[in-house]
């Protein structure tokens, strides 16, 4: 049941108008995808430490642990600024304290841009070598939920720039599995398939630039293809 239902005709249109006119963009097409179809995070993310034998991870933005408490690996550290996680604090915060080292990475914290984006160089600097970080939240469906700030229940944010950055740097190869909203992969390596895209252009991209450039900007992998690269990457 929506609760938007119950309005009158004319309130929806103008709710709808609303919103376009605070976001700037309209554009209604979507993605239609199934995630119930594929594996979970904590599946994925356990699988490549099966398959790397990785002793050590650390999650950015634990949300109640519901990703952190399934992760089968000893050494675990979550940072969280609200709940989850075993350090109560901000990514700035901690990645300004660390010392460690990881093999493996997962960032599902404040899905915007230039957070993300700064998580990303971040974790970077404390990757083993022959670790790989992993970005959640990385294929928004449709617009709603990609707005900045949020105004849906199911909110991917632009997660998916911070991505797009990583496809145009030389020194990263980055890649999207179509997995659980979409599970960005960067490796610490060349780039294999370089994005050519004006690096202060993709702050202004919008959800049509996105949507129609879908496969392009994302470089879109299977799990399968994901495990692949994982086993093959030395």
């Amino acid at each position: 049941m929506k609760l938007n239902q119950y309005l009158p005709n004319k309130l929806k249109i103008f709710f709808r108008r609303v919103k376009f006119y605070i976001f700037g963009e309209k554009f209604y097409k979507k993605f239609k995808y199934d995630w119930y179809e594929y594996p979970s995070r904590f599946e994925i993310i356990n699988k490549i430490i099966k398959l790397k034998n990785y002793k050590s991870y650390l999650e950015i933005g634990c949300q109640a642990d519901i990703n952190f408490s399934n992760i089968n690996i000893l050494d675990r550290t979550g940072v969280d600024p609200y709940d989850g996680g075993t350090h109560r604090m901000t990514s700035d915060k901690f990645f300004s304290i660390n010392k460690k080292k990881f093999d493996i990475i997962f960032i599902d914290g404040l899905h915007e841009f230039e957070q993300v984006l700064r998580d990303i160089y971040n974790s970077i600097n404390f990757l083993k070598k022959g670790g790989v970080i992993l970005l959640h939240d990385c294929l928004p469906s449709k617009i709603w939920h990609q707005t900045i700030p949020q105004t849906h229940s199911s909110w991917n944010g632009d997660v998916w720039k911070a991505l797009v950055t990583c496809r145009t740097l030389e020194n990263l190869d980055a890649y999207t599995c179509v997995a659980n909203h979409g599970i960005g992969v960067i490796i610490n390596r060349k780039n294999l398939n370089i994005l050519n895209l004006e690096k202060k252009k993709i702050h202004s991209l919008a959800f049509k630039d996105y949507y129609q450039n879908h496969k392009k900007f994302m470089n879109l992998i299977s799990v399968d293809e994901l495990m692949k690269l994982i086993i093959d990457d030395k």
